[in-house]
Order: C-alpha cells, then sequence, then structure tokens
C-alpha cells in the first residue's frame, strides 16, 4: 500500500475540512463536518488506517449511532442527553459519504463504503407554513411588551420594535436563511432599488434577492437613526450589549424569534427558517414561477422547491373542493 493509502482517519478528516475552508465554505457547514468526524472518532478511538474502513465498519458505525451512543444535544436550549434524532444521524451519512468522494478523488481511498451502506431512515418534517393572523400577532410582539404582571392589560413599546419588525418582514419578504440576514452588511442592503446582494450564500454562492415596499419603510426605519454611525462594511443588523452593538448571530437571532412567537402567543413553533418556508409556498400560491424561486431562495436544484409546489398545488385542490359548484350546488 502506497504512503499516501496509509493516512489515519484524523489526517484525512483535516485534510478535508482545510480543504472545505479554503473553498470557502460556510462556518456553519464546517462545523456540521467537524461534528461529524467528532462521531466517527469515538467509533474509531485508535485512530486507525483511513483506507483500511470497509463497509462492514460503516454499518457497525451506524448501528452504533442509532442503538447506543447517547450525547448531549447541541444548540442554546439546555436539553438532557439522548440519542440522535434520525435528521442528525441523516446529515451524519451525508457529511461521511462526501468525505469519502473527496478522499477517492485525492486517492487516499480506492472506494466509498457509506455509499454501500443504506441510507438512514429519515422523514423530513411537515412543512407548516405562518397564517396571515399569525404573522400579524408576530409582528405585534414586535412593538408591544408582553402585559406587565403587576398591571393587567397594560403594554410598553418595545425598544427593538423597530429593528425586530424589519427582521420579521425581511425572513418572510426574500425566504433567505437566518445565516444570510446575519451576514448582511450595510454595503449588501441597497434601499434604492429593494434588493439585497447575499454574498455567501450556501455552497458560497452569491445571489441577489429583492424584497417589497413595505420591508423596504421597515429597514428604512430601523436603519436611519443608526447610519450615521455605520462603515459599509458593518453588519446591517446589531444586538445592543449593554450600550456596545454587536453582530447579530443565529442563535440570538433564533432566541428572538422564539420569544417573538411566545409572546404572540402561537400554538406552533415559531423559527426563521419558517419563515423561508412561508414566503416559499406564498410564492407559490400567487403564481410565482419554480426558477425564479429557486434563484431568490439559492438552492442547487429543483428538489426543495418541488416540495413546496406539492403543499401549494394541495392547498389549490383543497380551495376547489370548498368552493366546487358541482359539489356543493349538489348536481
Amino acid at each position: 500500500m502506497g504512503t499516501i493509502k496509509r493516512l489515519s482517519l484524523s489526517q484525512v478528516t483535516g485534510g478535508f475540512l482545510f480543504y472545505k475552508r479554503a473553498a470557502g465554505r460556510a462556518q456553519s457547514t464546517l462545523d456540521g463536518y467537524h461534528y461529524t468526524f467528532e462521531k466517527l472518532k469515538l467509533f474509531f478511538p485508535d485512530d486507525t488506517q483511513f483506507a483500511a474502513i470497509d463497509r462492514g465498519q460503516m454499518v457497525a458505525f451506524f448501528a452504533w449511532l442509532q442503538n447506543e451512543h447517547i450525547t448531549a444535544p447541541v444548540g442554546f436550549a439546555p436539553r438532557p442527553a439522548g440519542p440522535l434524532a434520525p435528521k442528525s444521524i441523516y446529515n451524519i451519512y451525508v457529511n461521511l459519504k462526501a468525505l469519502w468522494a473527496w478522499a477517492c478523488r485525492e486517492g487516499y481511498a480506492d472506494c466509498n463504503p457509506v455509499k454501500a451502506v443504506d441510507v438512514p431512515d429519515y422523514n423530513p418534517p411537515a412543512i407548516e407554513p405562518f397564517t396571515k393572523e399569525e404573522i400579524k400577532a408576530v409582528l405585534k410582539a414586535c412593538r408591544q411588551t408582553a402585559e406587565w404582571r403587576d398591571r393587567p392589560g397594560v403594554v410598553a413599546q418595545r425598544q427593538t420594535a423597530n429593528r425586530d419588525t424589519a427582521i420579521i418582514l425581511v425572513l418572510l419578504d426574500t425566504g433567505i436563511r437566518a445565516s444570510e440576514l446575519c451576514n448582511l452588511t450595510m454595503s449588501d442592503v441597497n434601499l434604492g432599488n429593494n434588493r439585497l446582494c447575499i454574498r455567501h450564500g450556501k455552497g458560497n454562492k452569491e445571489r441577489y434577492v429583492s424584497f417589497g415596499k413595505s420591508t423596504a419603510r421597515a429597514m428604512w426605519k430601523y436603519i436611519t437613526p443608526l447610519a450615521i454611525d455605520r462603515e459599509p462594511t458593518d453588519p446591517f443588523f446589531m444586538v445592543d450589549d449593554e450600550g456596545t452593538p454587536r453582530p447579530l448571530t443565529r442563535d440570538v437571532l433564533h432566541r428572538l424569534v422564539v420569544r417573538l412567537g411566545e409572546r404572540a402567543g402561537l400554538q406552533t413553533r415559531c423559527h426563521p427558517h419558517r419563515f423561508r418556508h412561508t414566503f416559499a409556498i406564498t410564492y407559490l400560491r400567487n403564481d410565482g414561477d419554480v426558477f425564479t424561486l429557486q434563484e431568490q431562495l439559492g438552492h442547487t436544484d429543483l428538489t426543495m422547491v418541488r416540495r413546496y409546489l406539492h403543499i401549494a398545488r394541495a392547498d389549490v385542490a383543497e380551495a376547489h373542493r370548498r368552493a366546487s359548484p358541482v359539489d356543493n350546488w349538489r348536481l
């Protein structure tokens, strides 16, 4: 076996991460790879020779993940340790398949043993867009505090009302991802032609997305008093940490949106990605075309757009069922 085939698991995974970092992959993507490789190293604690790992060992690895491995969940919400969610195991499968594909191209392995393993079962959760009433309730929660505990019925204007309103409307009106919103700089926002430049979308691809007049007004109302102190490279959305502005992060955005949903009294979970779903389905309901939607969302193919289209068509069928003159008139 040549020297290149004697590299250890940690050496190859380290090389893969270096390659992806050099290719400009987003930090969230790199974090996902790192998380996956940590699981693999737990199963191979002796840092085995990478090229020697075969299909049987990978089958055993995924059986271990599903039946034996217990881990503390990542994220901002404290949760007890437990087995991995099906989605997490599926993500690990996808990441390892990519690792071995790269390793085969580079000559570190002769074949991809992950491809010979059955894809872990994973049923994507149902997509539930917001209703118009729910969006109105969230926007109201942006403007007002919850009722005062000692004075029922009394609310106050929130200090971050303009910023939070702009955030919700941008998420809803553009369908951009949470990370893309957090990465927006002052120079990425053009209020003259109602357009955002997404410089580091998924796959590090640049694209432009449009937004409407109401969203433009909300963004102008938020940023105008602050613009004099901002540089073109400064983040557009920031948080005030005890008088010191700092960039808005994905975790902070997630917590903000969850709290707004709770204050709005929503019965279903409120999270940033749900605004993306709502934008896509509403766009299709209003006769938008799938290719423009694909470009706006930054998808590399139509797979996810087809899911949105299926939901939109189901809505149309249900609307016809309710409104059908032949059925309702019992002709």
